[in-house]
């Protein structure tokens, strides 16, 4: 009793916090003529609304895919026509057909808001909350419950989903996968990820992890008996549940097609002036925008090649990842695997929105308890990295009280700078190996801790500057620029130490024995 009442504490914690971010301003607000992501998610229930299932994702007179077109699974796009069924009842006006675009009032603004509310409470919380309960490693029962506290105030994805508007639910979809295979609930834990990639695509970032671990674990059942068996009731669940989300468009292969290439522009990405290097647009953390300070990659290769080049480095840097995870199957493999993978994905794809590091967080909180200096430090600078966008949403001052508070919340939680041993960074292995090279390994705790604070310092000073000081005229692109470099520069350093942990992780090797 004890303990869930404690999880019920939390719980009204982070909904009051996500009651008071909602408050604010969201994406686009009175912006004309194409507003923001706010009338994006309303556009796409007037258009699935009062359009029939075959042209939802064509270009017709009344569906301009120039004016945001559908380009998400056709998991959104049902969730679009069951959210605007019901805004129809309460005001037909929200969801009319041509002259509700750019509708904006404060009665609709409830309405979505609460559409957010309900995403999370269904999805995304309890999963968080079963997933902290059932951790093995929280050996007390206050423990859940600030591990659930700390993933719940993780400010970047409430600023993004209940401030600049978005729902959680692809990331809730994924983290109920996690938490079915952490059960040994193989077949749920698929079609929980086949909800979660038919949601959003994006969930690409997690699917070669779910992949291995689960092949892995065939491997180790033997493929010519049990092995094989799960083998195929995973093909077969796979199958079905992206047969039962695509069944409205699996009578027309065109409308497939169309979907399809809805989802992945390419296409669109090489010829059209709004997708063109979108990672250079919108001052993305990831290498390729921040190369291109230094050198102009779109002068110097063509687009064909970048896409090549990208998708190379991005396969070769997850590569040692999933090798190790199919090898060596474990659940704590697979949650590092999640993390590495995802951000491959995030720092070396060809196109990327600031947003997608959301991606790369979500298995991050997952780890939050058994790494939870590293994991606090990668979370702030994940929100921190998304700065340029949430100004431009005017969310400055929920972004500076959620910043120090998440902050405050992990200190008092996991006590994280006394936690910066090569064995609570999980790097004994490794420091063992480089012992008698380096020198200085004694000190590393302190230097970790002192890298930790310069490192808060310089978010702290760059989101200042970007927030009060005007840009020089000759750079008015200086403080956006600056914090997608400093991101990046954090995310290599962290796709590093991820690397390294997994790959000299001794402690996989005795929990795969249990698998096996």
């Amino acid at each position: 009793m004890e303990k869930w009442s404690l999880m019920t504490v939390t719980v009204l914690l982070a909904l009051t916090v996500r009651w008071a971010v909602s408050l604010g301003s969201y994406s686009g607000a009175g912006k004309p003529p194409m507003y923001g992501d706010y009338e994006a998610q309303r556009h796409w229930q007037e258009i699935t609304y009062n359009l029939p299932i075959r042209q939802w994702y064509f270009n017709t007179s009344d569906n301009d895919l120039l004016y945001w077109g559908l380009d998400y699974p056709p998991l959104t796009a049902y969730h679009s026509f069951v959210c605007a069924y019901i805004a129809k009842s309460i005001n037909p006006d929200w969801v009319a057909l041509h002259s509700s675009r750019g509708y904006e009032s404060q009665p609709h603004k409830l309405f979505m808001r609460t559409t957010v509310f309900v995403a999370d409470l269904l999805v995304y919380i309890p999963a968080v909350i079963l997933y902290c309960s059932s951790l093995k490693e929280t050996s007390a029962k206050k423990k859940a419950s600030t591990c659930a506290l700390c993933i719940l105030l993780y400010p970047g994805l409430i600023l993004i989903d209940h401030g600049h508007f978005q729902y959680p639910l692809s990331l809730g979809f994924a983290l109920w996968g996690v938490l079915c295979l952490s059960h040994d609930w193989d077949l749920l834990g698929s079609v929980a990820f086949c909800l979660a990639l038919n949601y959003k695509q994006m969930e690409l970032y997690h699917s070669l992890p779910f992949f291995c671990y689960l092949l892995g674990k065939c491997f180790k059942k033997g493929l010519k008996g049990k092995g094989l068996v799960l083998l195929t009731k995973l093909a077969g669940t796979v199958v079905l549940s992206f047969a039962a989300c695509w069944l409205p468009f699996g009578t027309d292969v065109e409308q497939i097609m169309q979907v399809l290439r809805r989802l992945f522009p390419i296409d669109r990405g090489l010829t059209i002036n709004n997708y063109l290097f979108i990672f250079f647009q919108d001052k993305v953390a990831n290498i390729w925008c921040s190369l291109s300070v230094l050198i102009k990659i779109k002068n110097v290769v063509s687009p064909q090649t970048q896409l090549r080049l990208s998708f190379a480095v991005t396969f070769l840097s997850l590569l040692p990842a999933c090798i190790k995870l199919t090898v060596q199957p474990s659940l704590r493999g697979f949650k590092f695997a999640l993390v590495s993978c995802a951000l491959s994905f995030f720092l070396f794809s060809f196109q990327v929105h600031e947003k997608s590091i959301l991606l790369v967080a979500l298995p991050v909180c997952l780890i939050i308890n058994e790494i939870p200096f590293m994991a606090t430090w990668f979370l702030l600078v994940s929100t921190f990295s998304m700065l340029p966008l949430l100004l431009r949403d005017g969310l400055l001052l929920p972004y500076a009280v959620t910043m120090p508070a998440f902050l405050a919340t992990c200190l008092a939680s996991f006590s994280i700078l006394d936690k910066t041993s090569a064995e609570d960074l999980q790097l004994k292995a490794f420091s063992l190996c480089l012992k008698g090279y380096v020198s200085w390994f004694k000190s590393f705790p302190r230097i970790v801790r002192t890298l930790f604070l310069l490192s808060l310092s310089l978010l702290a000073v760059l989101s200042l500057l970007s927030a009060a000081v005007p840009p020089p005229q000759s750079l008015p692109d200086l403080f956006p620029v600056s914090v997608s470099i400093v991101s990046c520069l954090h995310f290599l350093l962290f796709l590093v130490y991820f690397n390294v942990v997994i790959l000299w992780d001794s402690k996989n090797s005795k929990s795969q024995k249990k698998i096996s």
